[in-house]
């Protein structure tokens, strides 16, 4: 099996055990023997001829998935009444819903909701459209716009087959951050399409959120609705991860004791989140990173460069270096991966200096895997939850959004998104500080709530609230 059992393949069985002894370990070495892992067995007390329950097993695949359900039902003593994939179940419907927020419960409460009561308020908005930001919901409400041209390692899959990602995405903005969001999944066939389109619904929310955009339509779809917009647009698979990535080397730093104005810092990877991780290090302090894409190291001078990677070339790599991901390794203090799998080799990793930082953000596999340089590495990152520090954007988005929002912020700036990963990287405290912790878990609400306190102080001092 190529990775570990894990939960987002995890199946639940609806089995009936035979109530004479042996049979429940019979079946545990079974799913054991089979590499599966029991995740949770319903409680239960033995009585009469027969036991029904549901087992959770964490699968390796979908293709391991059948080989558990087979071997169950080869085993003596137990019937296997159905099965399910955990998943899936969870995602049946959707993740997310409209709630009210104010009872209708009367003739009154209808007169005020809506007509004839809702008119005075309408009317009080077209006197001041501003009026809008607190009498709707675009005080609260964010879109989570996509054309389903980028989805995660899953590359074009359409809008239909995005949703689920930008369900999960509102899910997680609500959870972390408060915030309503919602799912906009556009049939489109250009980035002019996406602009045109989100410029006319703009009027219905607080706030925009780009996602799984390919590059380097991305760019151009994040600049032009910037320039029309006077709400804050945020391209989370840029931004996001590059405010998580930079609080995550300021951790790092305060481990190994370098500098960031010192620090030789090679990045895989050069589309929408490299360009935009390059930026928010170049506001940091970073002063050498060489990128390097599909055809080598990106310098001033090559050929084929988009206008944004020209930009990337002309403000990085200093030393004009040239050549592959490994020729450009020797020396470096940090790697910085959102490319593909396994890209770094061992030896790549041999040659960089002393205390050397690792992140590999590549999902849902890395770009190395932190068990092949384990003792090589001082501080290794990847974007995955089943190794230590885990970098992901749900620490940085729900915050940002939630900040600008109460700020009333018409944009997001340089200067709020290194606030939001000054926030991040606080949130872990000098005791907790190690080198398998240098990132809160995402599951630590008053991460957020740090995050849009800094971002909405930042908007201010920034002069961007209305």
């Amino acid at each position: 099996m190529s990775r570990p059992p894990a939960t987002q393949y995890s199946i639940t069985l609806d089995v009936t055990l035979d109530n004479v002894p042996g049979v429940l370990g019979r079946l545990a070495t079974t799913i054991g023997e089979a590499g599966g892992n029991i995740f949770a067995i319903e409680g239960f007390v033995a009585k009469g001829t027969e036991l029904e329950r549901d087992i959770v097993v964490n699968c390796c695949s979908v293709e391991h998935q059948a080989e558990i359900v087979e071997a169950v039902q080869a085993t003596d003593g137990v019937t296997l009444e159905g099965w399910y994939d955990r998943t899936f179940r969870m995602h049946d419907g959707g993740k997310i819903e409209v709630l009210p927020l104010c009872p209708v419960g009367d003739q009154d409460d209808l007169s005020m909701a809506y007509t004839p009561g809702v008119a005075r308020v309408c009317t009080a908005i077209a006197d001041d459209p501003a009026q809008a930001d607190k009498y709707t919901i675009r005080k609260n409400t964010v879109a989570i716009v996509s054309d389903g041209s980028a989805v995660l390692g899953l590359g074009d899959i359409g809008p239909k087959g995005a949703m689920p990602v930008m369900e999960g995405k509102a899910l997680l903005f609500k959870e972390f951050g408060g915030v309503d969001a919602f799912p906009i999944c556009l049939d489109v066939s250009s980035p002019e399409e996406i602009v045109e389109t989100v410029v006319r619904l703009a009027p219905t929310f607080g706030g925009v959120n780009l996602e799984d955009i390919a590059a380097p339509g991305a760019f151009q779809v994040e600049e032009a609705l910037k320039e029309r917009l006077d709400i804050p647009v945020f391209h989370d698979d840029q931004h996001g991860t590059a405010v998580v990535a930079l609080a995550a080397l300021e951790n790092a730093l305060r481990i190994t004791g370098k500098r960031m104005a010192d620090l030789s810092i090679v990045m895989s990877g050069v589309g929408a989140a490299g360009v935009a991780i390059g930026k928010i290090l170049l506001g940091a302090g970073a002063t050498e990173i060489v990128g390097v894409d599909s055809r080598g190291a990106v310098y001033d001078g090559r050929d084929g460069l988009n206008r944004w990677k020209q930009w990337f070339a002309e403000n990085t790599n200093p030393d004009g270096k040239q050549g592959a991901l490994s020729d450009v390794m020797a020396g470096a203090d940090v790697f910085i991966g959102v490319s593909a799998p396994d890209v770094l080799t061992v030896d790549d990793v041999r040659a960089m200096n002393d205390d050397p930082i690792v992140f590999a953000m590549a999902n849902p596999d890395p770009e190395i895997r932190p068990e092949l340089v384990d003792g090589l590495v001082r501080v290794m990152g990847t974007g995955r939850s089943d190794y230590p520090n885990q970098i992901n954007n749900v620490l940085a988005f729900p915050g940002i959004f939630r900040g600008a929002l109460d700020a009333r912020a018409t944009t997001i700036t340089e200067g709020m998104k290194l606030a939001a990963a000054d926030a991040i990287a606080e949130s872990v405290t000098d005791d907790e500080l190690c080198e398998t912790f240098i990132m809160p878990s995402v599951f630590d609400k008053s991460v957020s709530a740090r995050v849009a306190t800094a971002v909405a102080d930042a908007a201010r001092a920034d002069g961007v609230t209305r």
